[in-house]
């Protein structure tokens, strides 16, 4: 049987670095994102028969060792799930640069998870098919529900899982994504959250984060902008200085990452109210209204050396195509 898959990429507002339980990759704290409307993955599923091995396909390229390992073990869980034995053709497509911190393992595990159950015959409610995209990709679990997502911690595995805060109508905020550099990533994410226990800010972070998810969920729900937008500009920072001050320091951003950032408070202070977010890699997420995307798209296009911006809307979680 065959079946294919769309998932959006996610931008955590809240984000999590360090993990609980690696194996199960539970986080050590609560996460709070949005999913992006113009960046996702597709993916097929075949288990129709006839191969003599499996075969994983990602972005037009035949993938061996420990990418197609990670897949093909995800792949098993699945499996050993439905109780078949049947080869596997995966081929996954991107609309974005995979590893380059716009969340590709999310859109793609998301996307793998509920288009190999379904090629496998089951039928999985969102909470368990969100824990099982979680154990290929952590952030994968909120690419599976709709619009405002939140990611429980949890403390096992069954309720480590995500689900719905709103909508995707709910309030008419966008994500504009500036894209300044596609390479991919030195250090990958897997590594990067294995370090966070050697910085000194690390602990403090953790200490914080029940009250910043109280808090920016309240923003949200009374749709304070102003106060989600400065509390999740700060929780940025605040996760890029604990990677910076792990041993060895991580350094995403490029020179262009923080041009943007400074000139986003600058225009901040002039009344074209967006701000900023970046995940584990140098491009950099713009949070505005929809009503100021373009002024933004302007400002931005006088920047020499930004490749490319996305603008999105709040997206559906995965969904069969």
């Amino acid at each position: 049987m065959k079946a294919v898959a769309k998932a959006p990429a996610n931008i955590a507002l809240i984000k999590f670095w360090g993990k609980r339980d690696e194996n199960l990759r539970l986080p050590k704290n609560s996460s709070i994102s949005i999913n992006l409307s113009e960046i996702f993955t597709v993916t097929s599923v075949d288990f129709s028969g006839g191969l003599d091995d499996d075969g994983v396909v990602i972005d037009g390229i035949k993938v061996d060792g420990k990418e197609k390992e990670r897949v093909i073990t995800h792949i098993d869980r699945i499996r050993k799930m439905a109780g078949i034995k049947s080869k596997v053709a995966v081929s996954s497509r991107n609309n974005f640069p995979k590893g380059t911190g716009l969340a590709s393992s999310a859109s793609g595990f998301a996307a793998l998870s509920l288009a190999a159950t379904k090629a496998a015959g089951l039928e999985l409610d969102e909470r368990y098919l969100s824990i099982l995209a979680r154990l290929g990709s952590g952030s994968a679990c909120r690419s599976i529900p709709d619009g405002w997502v939140e990611w429980k911690e949890g403390d096992t595995s069954d309720k480590s899982y995500a689900h719905s805060l709103f909508g995707t109508n709910y309030w008419d905020v966008c994500d504009v994504v500036v894209v300044v550099g596609s390479f991919g990533k030195k250090v990958s994410s897997t590594e990067g959250h294995a370090l966070v226990e050697s910085s000194p800010f690390y602990t403090s972070r953790i200490k914080g984060m029940k009250q910043k998810i109280a808090d920016i969920k309240r923003a949200i729900k009374s749709k304070d902008f102003t106060k989600m937008g400065e509390i999740l500009e700060t929780e940025a920072i605040n996760m890029h200085v604990v990677m910076m001050t792990s041993g060895p320091s991580l350094f995403y951003w490029s020179p262009k990452t923080l041009e943007v950032m400074l000139l986003v408070q600058e225009w901040r202070g002039n009344g074209l109210e967006s701000y900023f977010t970046i995940d584990a890699g140098p491009n950099v997420h713009l949070i505005c209204m929809k009503k100021d995307v373009n002024k933004l798209k302007m400002k931005l296009s006088m920047i020499e050396g930004i490749e490319k911006i996305i603008v999105n809307g709040v997206a559906n979680g995965a969904r069969l195509v």
